[in-house]
């Protein structure tokens, strides 16, 4: 008698913590898609690689110019006195410096309205997954990078950029 209660115990207890398993609802999102294909995402990638580009361009000429400067200088060192060498060597290695300063300064620019624009996108999306796992009860919602498998049913992340879209139609970057 004794044992059979501790079966029926047993497995009353199994029955209730599998419910409660089978209770929680697990969502996937693919947040890379989601900052990648938005309206949003899409708009500030073309902005940041179309000024990266110009600025590709603009560097590109100043450096063909300084190498050309330098190619000249070179031919004429036997002709220049050697202060005169100098100082218009100085001259193109300050040249050198600003146009490296410049270069740097402008990728770091372009680097920091990715992030900024990342920042944003992220910023808008987590009160539309909060209304999202609220409205359906959802327990988690996991990134698609962090999961092995799974159905394609319990991926949310087109619903997400459908809301994004809506909400937050373009950044206005500058």
């Amino acid at each position: 008698m004794k044992y059979f209660v501790k079966i029926i115990v047993v497995t009353i207890s199994l029955f209730i913590s599998t419910s409660a398993f089978a209770e929680q609802k697990i969502v996937v999102l693919d947040l890379k898609y989601v900052l990648n294909n938005s309206k949003a995402g899409k708009g500030a990638q073309e902005f940041l690689k179309k000024t990266f580009n110009e600025n590709a361009a603009k560097f590109s000429a100043i450096e063909n110019s300084l190498k050309n400067e330098e190619k000249d200088l070179i031919k004429k060192k036997t002709v220049l006195s050697k202060e005169d060498y100098l100082k218009k060597s100085t001259i193109l290695r300050e040249k050198v410096m600003k146009y490296q300063t410049d270069r740097r300064s402008s990728l770091d620019k372009i680097a920091k309205q990715r992030s900024d624009s990342k920042d944003i996108l992220l910023k808008a999306l987590k009160p539309l997954i909060d209304e999202y796992i609220n409205a359906n009860q959802i327990s988690i919602v996991l990134d698609k990078k962090e999961m092995i498998g799974g159905l394609n049913e319990f991926d949310i992340t087109k619903e997400i950029v459908k809301k994004l879209n809506k909400k937050l139609p373009s950044l206005n970057l500058k």
